[in-house]
């Protein structure tokens, strides 16, 4: 492609004239030819010295790229290059070629578009990060990500709308472009500027006050996800008049998201175990209720026991989980850092209160004081968990649906694992234990279990009512995700909720009106059974929705 330039023939010039002068244009090849022949030239100045700023940031200011999408053919020489200056593994890329489409049949539209790190003034990698491993560079703006700080929990690449924090699951953390700064400190374009035969990238130094009030009017570019949350510094820029209906090609895109197995057992177990510590509180503080089986350390014991497991479950998310103390360190900003440090606090509370109700035989007003403690520190754990995906601002998992789903879980759970207490309780104290559990609040349990199973399913599946969206939003990309390419999973989340949260509890709850006779124990054991195993599995299955379904901003892709 023949590189632009401001020279243009005359007004009345011949065609002869204009065949003359356009020869008389170098192509970026040519050019660096040219400027290598030069034995008086400064030796990096061979290495497109004319893309770079003149002079370096002064206050207020950073470098920045500048990309020109009438230059950008979509050649990708610039991911070529960016992947071979920083010895990138197979299938990792820190800088993409997208394609926008729009127009009409009779005139279409289709835009290239090359996009790596914006270098954001306010990088929503860097805030989130719960170790500090991004640091902005004070002089130069440039947001670089430190290998050794990270240990790989990919919470960065949540938080950036802009798809641009890659894992490496061989190395076990997070990379990103960090704008070749070795090259720029020595005064060298960048792998990707140099690369690019059309000159479509540039380094240039921008106001970062103006890009403020540039992102204020959303003059970003189309397709991309709304820049005043980071604040991105790219200026992307073209002499042609693009078409109001600009989207990017990949639009349609079905793809599920990444499921994050580790994260859907820490965060169901984590709430199951603040559940049941939750159900307990109610029971003995606000409902009065009493019994036998309530001064029974059966379901403190689970509720310990899954919840070691949930935070165990955890680490295996870690890229490098031997570090993973250095995760409350980010605590002034990250919310991941203060979930941790809560649930951190609950773990300890729930030891002692746990050997407290088994075998220290505590007084009644210390155990009291404890359980509100492990309750407070439970809710605050949850409440964190919450308000670290809804910080990520994907419309999935957005505050309020998800602080409902996260506590029904906890209420759900705890209700059904309650009840397995009272079965463990039945085998080591004999049928006595589960009856008197059934005739004093067992009816209790198994409505209140009903009641918020039915509520649960009608949360999670309120996102079905955007399938009739007219605009394809990503609300209505996630409904199409659970009736699509996770139907399945519905499915089966639907018939366990239904059945094992509904159904049986309402049967449980019919017998524990009368009697409970040692027939009737025949079914309610294997029913209790039932209800904690397929509730639990409802659970997971719902967790394992809510990662997969969401709809992930980013940059414009390629074609579906």
């Amino acid at each position: 492609m023949v590189a632009k330039t401001k020279n243009t023939p005359p007004q009345g010039a011949t065609l002869i004239d204009r065949f003359l002068q356009e020869q008389q244009q170098l192509t970026a090849v040519d050019r660096f030819s040219s400027w290598h022949e030069q034995e008086d030239t400064p030796a990096q100045a061979k290495h497109y010295k004319a893309l770079l700023p003149a002079e370096p940031p002064k206050e207020g200011q950073q470098y920045a790229f500048d990309v020109d999408l009438d230059a950008c053919s979509g050649c990708k020489s610039c991911v070529t290059a960016c992947h071979n200056q920083n010895g990138l593994d197979d299938g990792e890329a820190w800088r993409d070629v997208g394609v926008l489409v729009g127009g009409s049949t009779a005139l279409p539209v289709i835009q290239h578009v090359t996009s790596a790190c914006h270098h954001c003034i306010e990088p929503a990698c860097l805030e989130g990060c719960p170790v500090l491993a991004y640091d902005k560079d004070p002089v130069t703006g440039i947001v670089k990500h430190l290998d050794d700080q990270c240990i790989g929990c990919q919470y960065c690449v949540f938080k950036c709308p802009y798809d641009v924090p890659k894992y490496n699951k061989q190395l076990g953390i997070v990379r990103k472009c960090d704008m070749c700064s070795d090259r720029l400190a020595a005064d060298e374009a960048p792998a990707c500027v140099a690369a690019c035969p059309n000159e479509a990238i540039r380094i240039t130094v921008v106001d970062q006050a103006q890009v403020v009030e540039d992102c204020e009017t959303n003059t970003f570019l189309p397709g991309a996800p709304d820049p005043d949350y980071t604040l991105p510094t790219t200026n992307y820029h073209t002499d042609r008049v693009m078409p109001r209906n600009l989207l990017p090609a990949d639009r349609h895109s079905t793809v599920t998201n990444e499921p994050h197995l580790p994260l859907v057992a820490m965060l169901v177990l984590t709430q199951l175990s603040v559940g049941v510590f939750l159900i307990d509180w109610l029971a003995v503080n606000v409902l009065r209720l009493s019994g036998d089986a309530l001064s029974r350390p059966s379901h403190v014991i689970v509720a310990f026991v899954l919840g070691m497991t949930a935070l165990a479950a955890s680490t295996l998310h870690l890229g490098r989980p031997l570090y993973a103390f250095r995760a409350i360190v980010g605590l002034r900003t990250s919310w991941l850092s203060r979930e941790i440090l809560a649930f951190g606090v609950f773990a300890g509370l729930v030891s002692v209160y746990a050997a407290s109700r088994a075998w220290l035989q505590g007084s009644a007003a210390f155990v009291e004081g404890l359980s509100a403690a492990v309750v407070i520190a439970g809710v605050v754990g949850v409440f964190c968990s919450v308000m670290i995906y809804h910080d990520t601002r994907r419309p999935f998992w957005r505050f309020g649906p998800t602080a409902v789903k996260f506590t029904l879980t906890a209420l759900v759970l705890g209700l059904a694992t309650v009840l397995v207490a009272h079965l463990i309780d039945s085998m080591v104290y004999g049928d006595a234990g589960m009856s008197s559990a059934l005739r004093d609040w067992g009816r209790f349990l198994c409505l209140s279990l009903a009641g918020c199973s039915v509520a649960k399913l009608v949360v999670e599946f309120g996102i079905l009512v955007h399938l009739k969206d007219r605009k394809l939003t990503a609300q209505r990309r996630s409904a199409g995700l659970l009736v699509g390419p996770l139907s399945r999973v519905t499915l089966v989340r639907v018939a366990v909720g239904l059945f094992g949260g509904v159904v049986l509890p309402l049967l449980l709850a019919a017998d524990a009106v009368n009697d409970v006779s040692h027939g009737a124990m025949r079914f309610a054991a294997p029913a209790v059974v039932a209800i904690f195993c397929l509730t639990l599995l409802g659970e997971l299955l719902e967790r394992y929705s809510f990662f997969a379904a969401v709809v992930a901003p980013r940059m414009p892709g390629g074609h579906a």
